[in-house]
């Protein structure tokens, strides 16, 4: 298959499991496009996407910041309180000498799910009040860069391991940031497995058309 244009790449779709091209076709509201080789969705098209996106990635933010407001843990040893927050997970860890540990757990488990949440946020406010066509396609693919460093879910497995070894010596009470940190996580991974980037891609071509530009005309 010949490319004779950047542009012309657009209406190309690889296929995420057997990676079989294919070329874009319209479809209806509702509908979706399989791929011809393994059955494979490639892609939908949902008008509501852009509202439903906005809603859960401002509620995931809300949570976000609730979960860095409180402890996310109180764990009571022979008459001895701890309380665990995110934050004092990161600085224990530095205070302890273990800087490259402490450093890759503040940008996988606080910067880049944060950072990525954000940009689902304002991709889909973008797209919602018509903004820049040419900050939309920059953030598209930061966002693509930055997906697979969000390891915020296993964070909240490895919390689940460490309070069921605890259970036997201490009394553990989760807080409010436990639960707002849970919920965090199930939209987070909704967004993640459920939103793809080309559907977004392609709901920005069909706002801006082809060329990048408010319904293909400035």
């Amino acid at each position: 298959m010949k490319i004779e244009s950047e542009a012309a790449l657009d209406e190309l779709v690889i296929c995420h499991k057997c990676h079989t091209v294919h070329k874009e076709i319209p479809i209806q509201d509702g509908a979706k496009a399989c791929c011809s080789e393994c059955g494979s969705v490639l892609y939908r098209y949902d008008s509501k996407l852009i509202d439903h996106g906005l809603a859960l990635s401002l509620t995931a933010l809300i949570f976000f910041f609730v979960a860095n407001l409180f402890p996310l843990v109180k764990i009571e040893i022979l008459g001895h309180t701890q309380y665990i927050t995110l934050t004092k997970t990161f600085l224990s860890l530095f205070q302890n000498g273990f800087y490259i540990v402490g450093m890759m757990c503040l940008f996988l488990i606080f910067l880049f799910p944060l950072l990525i949440m954000l940009l689902y946020f304002v991709i889909f406010a973008i797209l919602k009040f018509k903004g820049s066509p040419r900050l939309l396609k920059e953030l598209l693919i930061l966002l693509s860069h930055l997906k697979s460093w969000n390891m915020s879910e296993i964070f909240l497995v490895s919390i689940f391991v460490a309070l069921v070894k605890l259970i036997g010596y201490a009394q553990i009470h989760m807080g409010i940031s436990f639960w707002a940190l849970a919920v965090f996580v199930l939209l987070d991974i909704y967004l993640n497995q459920h939103v793809h980037i080309s559907e977004i891609w392609m709901i920005r071509r069909r706002y801006y058309g082809k060329e990048g530009t408010l319904d293909g005309n400035r």
